[in-house]
Parts: C-alpha cells; sequence; structure tokens
C-alpha cells in the first residue's frame, strides 16, 4: 500500500470517529439527531408511537390511566400488537366469520360483548392447542370443559364447537367475575385459573388486578385484550386497510342432519351427501374422529355445506 492511499485511509476513519463522537454525544446529551427521513420506496412503511392521551375501556371498565405502570404495560401490547402484521391481520379477517355468532351468544348470557376479545387472545380465533393441552378457540382445559357442560372424549370434542363452547365461555366468565368482582380480575383468573388468582390476592394483600405483581403472560393478558379491543374496532387507526371481500365469509350457508346412531365412516358419510370429508370437518370442527360409536345413542346435528 503507498503511502498516498494510507494517508488518504486515515483521514478518513478520522472523519468518520469524528462524527460517531458527535451523535453519541448528542444522543447522550438527550439532544436528538437532526434526522429529517421521509418515507421513500426502500422504507415502506412510518412506524408511530402509540397514541395513550385518551381514554381506555374493557367490559365497561375505565383503565387508571394516570399512573405510568399501568400506561407503559398497556403501550407494549398496543405496540406489539400493532407492529406483530400476521397474526393481528389475520385475526381482523377472521371477525366477520366468528364475532357476531360470538356476539349474539354473549348478550343471551347477560355479559359484555367485549369478552370475545378473550378469544382472540387466546387462540386468534382459531382451533389452537396449547402445549398444557387447552383446546379450541377460548382454549379451555378438559376439566373446565366438562364442568361447564362441553362433550369431550376420543371422538368428540366440543371445544372446537363455537356455540357450545362459547355459551361455556360466557357462563365461566360470569361466574369468575361474580368471584372476583371485575372483568380485569376474570380475565387475569381465566388466564391463569381462579385458585391461583385468589392465592395471589391472598398473598399480596390486594383487590384488583393493577395491583397485583403476576407471571410475565397473565401481567401482559389484560392489558393485551385492551390493545386487541383497540385495533380490531377500528384497524385503519392503526395501519390495516382491508375491504370488505378481504374478510373471510360466515359459515352460515348450511343445512343439518340429526344423527343418532353410529357412524362407521365418516368419509362414506360425506361422500353419501356429496361434500368431501374436509369440508364436513370444517363445518363440524368437533367431531375429532373418524368414525363415532355414540353407545348412549345421543343426538348429534350435523352441519353440511350447500352446494
Amino acid at each position: 500500500m503507498t503511502k498516498q492511499k494510507l494517508w488518504r485511509i486515515n483521514i478518513l476513519l478520522l472523519a468518520l470517529t469524528g462524527i460517531f463522537i458527535l451523535v453519541a454525544s448528542r444522543m447522550t446529551s438527550g439532544e436528538q439527531p437532526d434526522y429529517d427521513w421521509q418515507p421513500t420506496d426502500n422504507v415502506p412503511q412510518i412506524v408511530k408511537g402509540m397514541d395513550l392521551d385518551q381514554s381506555f375501556e374493557f367490559c365497561g371498565e375505565e383503565l387508571p390511566m394516570d399512573n405510568f405502570d399501568i400506561r407503559e404495560r398497556l403501550d407494549r401490547e398496543l405496540t406489539v400488537n400493532t407492529y406483530w402484521h400476521s397474526s393481528t391481520i389475520l385475526s381482523i379477517k377472521s371477525t366477520m366469520r366468528f364475532f357476531p355468532v360470538m356476539e349474539r351468544i354473549l348478550e343471551e348470557e347477560g355479559v359484555p360483548t367485549d369478552l370475545k376479545y378473550i378469544a382472540v387472545a387466546e387462540s386468534a380465533l382459531r382451533n389452537a392447542v396449547s402445549p398444557a393441552g387447552a383446546k379450541g378457540i377460548w382454549q379451555f382445559m378438559k376439566g373446565t370443559g366438562n364442568e361447564y357442560g362441553l362433550e369431550i372424549n376420543s371422538e368428540v370434542d366440543e371445544r372446537y364447537h363455537l356455540e357450545k363452547s362459547t355459551r361455556a365461555a360466557a357462563k365461566y366468565l360470569r361466574s369468575l367475575r361474580q368471584r372476583f368482582g371485575s372483568w380485569a380480575n376474570a380475565a387475569a383468573a381465566y388466564n391463569m385459573g381462579g385458585g391461583n388468582m385468589n392465592k395471589r390476592l391472598r398473598e399480596q394483600e390486594a383487590d384488583n388486578y393493577f395491583e397485583l405483581n403476576l407471571n410475565e403472560e397473565t401481567s401482559r393478558y389484560y392489558f393485551r385484550l385492551v390493545a386487541i379491543k383497540n385495533i380490531l374496532e377500528n384497524p385503519r387507526a392503526f395501519g390495516f386497510y382491508l375491504d370488505k371481500e378481504d374478510y373471510y365469509k360466515p359459515l352460515d350457508d348450511y343445512t343439518t342432519e340429526e344423527v343418532s346412531e353410529a357412524i362407521e365412516s365418516w368419509g362414506g358419510f360425506a361422500k353419501e351427501r356429496g361434500i368431501s370429508y374436509r369440508m364436513l370437518k370444517v363445518y363440524n370442527p368437533w367431531l375429532i374422529d373418524s368414525k363415532l360409536t355414540n353407545r348412549a345413542g345421543k343426538t348429534y346435528e350435523i352441519r353440511l355445506p350447500r352446494q
């Protein structure tokens, strides 16, 4: 390397070092660098902070936004769910399919329709299975599902039945509200279990969710519900632009057939009715086996999509 090239490299390094020191000193002192970025084709999004200078409520209960801890916890969940693009946009698309059914049942059970957002937080409106064994859109454990009237066995699992699981969830949440005194407490108990919620309230000498120091998941849970509610009620305010045709259509164009006997093969049953096995399971996801023994002679309503 010639002396002239070496000299030029040293000059460049000195210049870069000077720029770095200048920027670092301004940031350390609290002064922001005078960047004037404008959106370009190479940066196709604008990432903004959340507007927290407003009131937030869930199930008619207002959050105490004068508390910095509550503001920051809500800020985290609004930010995560706003910029978690794929999951949030899929949840938004699913609302047209599931929310009308949920809202009707929640109203019939006399509980706030805001509780439908619990299903979004639990499963993103999908028949999910958790590592702990919770299943369905409402993520019921087997014991709790049985307690609230859901049939669960090797052939039928009504945790995957939208109407029946929603009604069970409404009754369960109403009982938690009666037990713990607020919907915030009820939501936390739904996530961590009533026994654990009662234990934490006692040992920490608290009476509400906002005073409790809980595990990471439950500590975030209620704020996630509030964030999901705000985003899904007004998606465009958070940068999600969907046309009506982008939403998933309700699965409401079907006929029903009562079945009271054993079914040797659901595949054969579907074929005889001119539909695929796949469509039979899409409309009846609670049928979890390829057959139905039905020794008790129970009557089931099977949905058949119209051709």
